[in-house]
């Protein structure tokens, strides 16, 4: 999996001396105003001041980074392990940050001893905190604020995005200026490449194994739904159990004949090499384009840029091989 993700680069915001941790003597004397932020689960998350010593979901994170933040500590949720996931890590330092844990494995005390002043993590149903059992995360909010930031099916990527932007800018940063216009060139040039008379069929997929694999539902992943909008023609699994994922095997992945996949790279995933003693899946490899695809990747501009940045040029590839 990790030969699909995308090299981390170095973080502009080291450049501009902006990470949290170089900068909190000075916003601890400029901001000692009271500090809140209405999150995704209807609750209002309330300090006495800025928060500067922030734990997060990794994927939460991953954004904040984007955003000139450094966590001071990281979690992980249920399908995590031991060591954090790279592929949800965007650009974060990961050996450099601290990983408390994933899942049922965390206790409210571990999430403490990093002293945070804030635990910023995501949701999908608008009431959990993804990541933390229920109790976990009640006795976490008796200590410290907790913001959530939703990013399940009913927002849109565009939305996932400014919330995220908006903690950030409760917080005292920001995203480049400069990303902005990045985001509206990668998305014009995915709309053109989309717009061409052959258009490739685009299948998502997670693969449990060599027998199963989880085909995404399209209209359930953010950004899935912003490529659909932007012009890829993305393939719908058939109706059946699943909100998120149609649990099928091989085979029938392989007969929707998919010109390019975007295959899940996050540590829980199946490897490509772990999947060749199935003919179909052998057959799926060799027709069509892989594409690396994190289903939980940062929700900033940098991090979409470079997601439609490659479809577009897959698609204009493929448009041109035809």
């Amino acid at each position: 999996m990790g030969r699909y993700a995308p090299t981390p680069g170095g973080n502009p915001y080291e450049r501009h001396g902006i990470l949290a941790d170089e900068a909190e003597g000075r916003l601890g004397m400029e901001h000692s105003t009271p500090w809140e932020f209405s999150d995704d689960r209807g609750r209002l998350a309330v300090a006495g001041e800025r928060p500067l010593r922030i734990v997060a979901y990794i994927q939460a994170g991953a954004t904040l980074w984007d955003h000139g933040i450094r966590p001071v500590g990281l979690f992980g949720s249920q399908h995590d392990g031991t060591v954090p996931d790279p592929a949800k890590g965007g650009e974060l330092p990961l050996a450099e940050i601290r990983y408390l844990g994933s899942g049922g494995a965390l206790h409210p005390d571990t999430l403490l001893e990093a002293e945070p002043d804030l635990v910023v993590a995501v949701t999908y149903d608008g009431e959990q905190v993804y990541g933390l059992e229920q109790k976990t995360a009640l006795e976490l909010e008796t200590h410290v604020p907790v913001a959530t930031v939703a990013v399940g099916p009913g927002r849109s990527l565009a939305e996932v995005r400014e919330r995220f932007a908006a903690l950030a800018g409760s917080l005292g940063r920001g995203e480049p200026l400069g990303t902005a216009r990045e985001l509206d060139a990668a998305e014009d040039a995915l709309r053109q490449a989309s717009g061409a008379a052959v258009r490739p069929r685009v299948l998502a997929l997670s693969p449990a194994g060599p027998e199963r694999v989880h085909l995404a539902r399209p209209s359930s992943w953010p950004d899935l739904r912003a490529l659909t909008e932007h012009g890829v023609g993305l393939l719908e699994p058939a109706a059946g159990a699943g909100v998120n994922w149609s649990t099928v095997g091989w085979a029938e992945a392989a007969a929707m004949n998919p010109d390019i996949v975007l295959m899940d790279v996050r540590t829980n995933a199946a490897r490509p090499q772990e999947l060749r003693a199935d003919e179909h899946w052998r057959a799926l490899e060799t027709r069509a384009r892989l594409l690396p695809w994190n289903p939980e990747a940062p929700c900033s501009r940098r991090a979409h840029t470079r997601f439609f940045t490659l479809l577009a040029d897959t698609v204009r590839e493929f448009a041109g091989t035809e």
